[in-house]
């Protein structure tokens, strides 16, 4: 009989150590994604398929995002370089490594950005007739009429101001246009240096009489005219008599423009009127754009008066300040630009915009009653739908209160009226007008003081937390009850951006969204201290704990063999806790897809991290703002929307709102909406884990799905 065997243990296998999600590795830089974001706006400006003045409205609109990105994110680096602070970030860089990052990054990018606009746009926007003229280039009976132009409007408001040893350094404002002259003394022979500012309340572009335009037998000519720094360098002579010009060049300054508030201080609307006249008299010089022509000799003078590096300097062979084509982008050629768009009333709307009036008050509120309603903004109506809630609260004697939260808003903003309106009528409004929306601080004063003398109840924020939520509340006595209806939004009250941003917002009477507002509104007013809400997830209170627990659900879900999704639509994604918790879910098999329209700070497709996470950014006709949110939940899918991007300020230091749409009908919208953005084709780009985004291509014109497009014309069905 055969000896059996001995039997043997199995051989162990090996586990490789899980990685440590801490890794910086794992995190881009939030600095450097952002400028990958801008790029993204730079190169619709470089895209053929995009109608000429909207490509150079591109170009524009990336010249002022890198403006708000000096006067914020790299003043705020150097503020930390200057104290001292050497705390890196989750991508382990430090400020100083931030800064010469961004220089090297930024350099060839701002380079591309000239090059295209005088190479490229320049020519083609000639060949449609529309000329941006150089002075040198001009006729003699053009640059005649300019020089009367410029003796009448320009010479009276110019002030050139001198630098000497009886004439310190002149204060150079923030985002001002400057020449740099240099004049020679006729008598002494003397050379002196002198600051003239391109006055910014005179249009940049003068433009010519049609009398005066070129003439070409192949095409018309449908605007002409001439950079008025250019008029202004060719008429030196005149602000310097007895002197000769020997010299002039154009430069422009950006300072530090954020606002620092003491979390102590008894008035806040004084405080940020003081910080406000700070950011235009003593803020830090940030950045000098100078034409790279300028000798060193001038160049140094700049750099040492306006205590500044080699690093702060930035270059152009051309025009300084792109971001004033802005004003060529509006000229009225529709041929030149994407074509119209009306925006559609929503449809449950639709009957009451057609039959109300306010002696018969056929009203929104039953519309709201019938149903929920989901706006989906530019695609539908701002003014058929906001503004009619807001209009028609103001005019119904049945409605008690109107409350709102106010972010950013049009200086003309007819909705604002209307509250102004319904504190005329008795009603009793309270809004909250947050002063330390950023670049928005003035106009929200003036807001804030003309509602306050119209007898509206307006409440400043809290110190230490800004208040981004969007959210209305009206209280309407029907019968012997009180009814609470609500408008829950992604986007702000603002007319002028609900027609360029997409967002979504909820009309709702469900009486636990409408008690949840009155406590989160008795917080903002009052002394309250809610901890607890029955539907919303509000920040700084619960938002980060139950998104936390909502993506920790999926990772259950999963390990216990179900399937599990979460989608997520945002404006940015940087806070690292939220990073680390979508990683996690990765790990656990949760298939993620973030939809990230600016910066984004994770690092998608690693393995054994986040292979199961895909990111997008769609940058196209309108401003992806809107914010959606989807969890699978087993198949129960629960859908939310509302202000609030993961970053640490939003979870962590400002009042934001999340709100879940239960309506079976309207999360099934959403979550097309979110299908058919991770579909698109057209605007979509993809980021890789190196860091590097790829813009979708279809294969054919045939193939293509521009999720904005498909949007307007389900609107319009």
């Amino acid at each position: 009989m055969p000896r059996s065997k001995k039997a043997t243990k199995p051989k162990a296998t090996k586990v490789p150590p899980r990685p440590d999600l801490n890794d910086s590795r794992y995190y881009f830089n939030r600095e450097l994604s952002w400028l990958e974001f801008n790029n993204r706006v730079l190169h619709e400006a470089f895209d053929p398929r995009n109608p000429l003045l909207e490509r150079l409205r591109f170009l524009a609109i990336f010249c002022s995002n890198l403006d708000e990105f000096f006067m914020v994110r790299v003043a705020t680096l150097k503020q930390r370089l200057e104290a001292g602070i050497s705390k890196p970030t989750p991508d382990n860089r430090t400020p100083a490594e931030q800064l010469l990052a961004i220089a090297e990054r930024l350099r060839p990018m701002v380079a591309q950005h000239h090059r295209h606009f005088e190479q490229a746009l320049r020519p083609q926007l000639a060949a449609k007739g529309i000329y941006l003229l150089d002075y040198a280039d001009l006729k003699p009976q053009q640059q005649q009429y300019l020089q009367h132009y410029f003796e009448e409007q320009i010479f009276p408001v110019l002030t050139p101001l001198a630098l000497d040893p009886s004439h310190p350094f002149p204060y150079i404002s923030n985002l001002s246009l400057n020449l740099a002259v240099v004049v020679q003394d006729s008598a002494t022979g003397v050379k002196r240096f002198a600051r003239v500012k391109v006055p910014n309340l005179l249009p940049r572009f003068i433009a010519l009489p049609d009398t005066l335009w070129p003439v070409h037998r192949s095409r018309k000519t449908v605007w002409a005219g001439v950079p008025i720094e250019q008029i202004i360098a060719q008429h030196l002579h005149f602000l310097f008599p007895g002197m000769t010009v020997t010299e002039f060049y154009f430069f422009r300054l950006t300072r530090n423009a954020d606002l620092t508030l003491e979390e102590d201080a008894e008035d806040l609307l004084q405080a940020v009127e003081q910080e406000l006249r700070k950011r235009r008299v003593g803020a830090t010089a940030i950045r000098l754009e100078i034409q790279s022509s300028m000798p060193a000799p001038i160049r140094s003078t700049l750099i040492r008066e306006l205590e500044l590096t080699e690093q702060d300097i930035y270059e152009s062979d051309g025009l300084i300040c792109l971001r004033d084509l802005q004003l060529l982008s509006d000229l009225p050629l529709p041929e030149l630009k994407y074509p119209a768009w009306t925006a559609a009333i929503p449809l449950q709307l639709r009957q009451t915009n057609q039959r109300f009036n306010r002696e018969t008050l056929e009203d929104i509120f039953a519309a709201i009653r019938r149903s929920d309603i989901l706006l989906h903004h530019p695609y539908h109506s701002f003014a058929a739908s906001v503004q009619v809630f807001i209009d028609q609260a103001a005019h119904d004697p049945a409605v008690l209160a109107i409350k709102m939260t106010l972010y950013r808003t049009s200086t003309d903003s007819a909705l604002l009226e209307t509250l102004i309106a319904a504190a005329e009528n008795g009603k009793q409004v309270t809004v909250l007008v947050e002063l330390k929306a950023r670049f928005d601080e003035a106009v929200n004063i003036q807001w804030a003081r003309r509602l306050e003398q119209a007898g509206v109840h307006v409440v400043y924020g809290l110190m230490g937390l800004k208040t981004h939520a969007k959210v209305a509340l009206v209280v309407r006595q029907e019968g012997s009850e009180i009814q609470r209806y609500a408008h829950i939004s992604t986007g702000d009250y603002n007319p002028r951006t609900a027609r360029l941003y997409t967002d979504v917002g909820l009309l709702t009477c469900r009486e636990d969204l409408g008690t949840d507002l009155s406590e989160l509104f008795n917080y903002l007013t009052g002394y309250s201290r809610q901890r607890r809400y029955r539907k919303l997830l509000v920040a700084p209170v619960n938002l980060r704990d139950q998104l936390i627990r909502l993506i920790h659900r999926e990772s259950e879900h999963c390990q216990q063999g179900y399937p599990a999704r979460i989608v997520a639509k945002l404006c940015a994604l940087v806070d690292p806790q939220m990073i680390k918790t979508l990683y996690e879910a990765s790990q656990a098999g949760v298939k993620i897809d973030l939809i990230v329209q600016g910066t984004c700070c994770l690092s998608p497709g690693i393995a054994g991290v986040s292979e199961n996470i895909n990111v997008i950014s769609i940058v196209g006709r309108y401003l992806e703002h809107s914010r959606i949110f989807y969890f699978h939940n087993r198949g129960a899918g629960e859908t939310y929307i509302g202000s609030a991007d993961w970053m640490t300020r939003n979870l962590d230091r400002r009042i934001e709102v999340i709100a879940p749409v239960d309506d079976p009908s309207l999360a099934k919208d959403l979550q097309e909406i979110l299908g058919t953005l991770l579909a698109d084709n057209r605007y979509a780009w993809e980021l890789k884990s190196t860091g590097r985004y790829v813009q979708r291509r279809p294969r054919s014109l045939a193939a293509e799905i521009n999720a904005q497009k498909v949007f307007m014309e389900l609107a319009e069905q």
